[in-house]
């Protein structure tokens, strides 16, 4: 589950980190006192939970709250605040809950308890296909995606073989080019981010910071089943992974 903290006052931001943390140990956590950075850096990341101050510079929680409903509807909006004055605005935007500061454990429990959309439902959601035995393809629904570049299916394939793994830029100029090729790496993102995004798979692909990955729970994957000892997926292995890349290795060792 991925949760979103946006507060511009920090020793609130760090207790409610602490305490959510606390609670959810095994979730993954983006933390901004900015919420102008925050939301630059998390909109095409799909957030499940956001906890968000109200009384912020640059927008406050309300307008912020508006921007990743527009992006995800089903996001679960928890407003953290010093007021009660927002409460017909976090109503009218259908918000998961509201918090009074100082927070409480007692209080975000009972939040994450009761939550307005099932996270779990949403998160069991595989995405897209992908057949890694024989040549690498990515499918949706049966239908084979369409990549502007050869080099982005293979940028991409490598992130499957990583297995959720996040993956730095060096390390993708080293494997595709041997050489830094920065400037059209970056293309190869823009083109894999468009490409998902047009079939609704946005969530497999995470860009953040200087490092890339998938979230691997998004996508069907019939390397990922054999190495789960799924007798379809042992059968159709046949000696042969992704044949179109002289890097990929498959450990067979089942």
């Amino acid at each position: 589950m991925k949760i979103l903290l946006v507060d511009d006052e920090e020793l609130q931001l760090i207790r409610l980190e602490k305490i959510c943390k606390k609670i959810r140990p095994e979730d993954e956590y983006f933390i901004y006192t900015n919420p102008v950075k925050a939301f630059r850096e998390v909109k095409d990341i799909k957030i499940d939970i956001a906890f968000l101050d109200i009384e912020m510079p640059g927008y406050n929680g309300v307008e912020m709250a508006k921007r990743l409903i527009g992006i995800n509807p089903q996001i679960n909006i928890i407003f953290v605040t010093a007021y009660d004055d927002y409460a017909i605005d976090a109503y009218k935007l259908h918000a998961s809950g509201y918090i009074m500061k100082p927070v409480s454990e007692e209080d975000i429990k009972k939040e994450l308890d009761g939550l307005r959309y099932s996270v779990e439902k949403q998160n069991n959601e595989k995405l897209i296909q992908v057949k890694c035995f024989g040549n690498f393809e990515v499918f949706k629904d049966g239908v084979p995606l369409k990549f502007h570049r050869q080099k982005s299916k293979e940028l991409f394939a490598y992130l499957v073989d990583r297995e959720g793994a996040a993956t730095n830029m060096n390390e993708l100029n080293a494997v595709l080019w041997d050489e830094d090729k920065n400037s059209y790496l970056r293309n190869l993102i823009a083109d894999i981010q468009d490409t998902l995004k047009e079939v609704g798979a946005s969530d497999v692909f995470i860009k953040r910071y200087n490092e890339c990955f998938i979230d691997v729970s998004k996508i069907d994957c019939d390397a990922y089943e054999y190495k789960k000892n799924n007798p379809e997926a042992i059968r159709a292995y046949r000696g042969e992974y992704m044949i179109q890349y002289s890097w990929a290795m498959f450990d067979d060792n089942n």
